[in-house]
């Protein structure tokens, strides 16, 4: 049984549409909603829904950062080097600028966050469904 399914609605905000422009950079579905996306504003602003086992590959942010704003479901995160960390509702990670890192949802678990972020993205290698089923 898959759990948080509420999360496939959106939870604070509506859940956007099937993200074909990053695809490539995904193992799964997943969804996108832009909220900011002003070029006066160095930042952008979106949520992002996984379905569950989507993650995104490894990825650096260039001259810039992350922050993660959990809004529903179960995910990970992780940072090179580091132990993944389980991310419930509430959570919040800060990824600073050139720290190589991936998220998203746990197997049996629908994932929300909003994603402001600044800089630009590099995307890397997927993670590897070893490495991910061992979570």
């Amino acid at each position: 049984m898959t759990k948080h399914e509420e999360v496939k609605n959106g939870v604070i905000f509506p859940k956007g549409e099937r993200n074909e422009a990053f695809a490539k950079y995904f193992v799964g579905q997943s969804y996108l909603k832009t909220l900011v996306a002003d070029p006066k504003v160095n930042v952008g602003v979106g949520v992002v829904t996984f379905e569950p086992g989507c993650r995104n590959n490894w990825h650096i942010h260039r001259n810039g950062f992350q922050l993660l704003l959990v809004t529903g479901g179960e995910g990970w995160y992780q940072e090179e080097g580091q132990p993944a960390q389980l991310l419930k509702a509430g959570d919040v990670i800060v990824t600073h600028d050139g720290v190589k890192h991936w998220h998203g949802a746990a197997t049996d678990s629908w994932f929300e966050h909003l994603a402001i972020t600044a800089g630009t993205p590099e995307w890397l290698e997927p993670v590897s469904d070893e490495q991910y089923n061992k979570l």
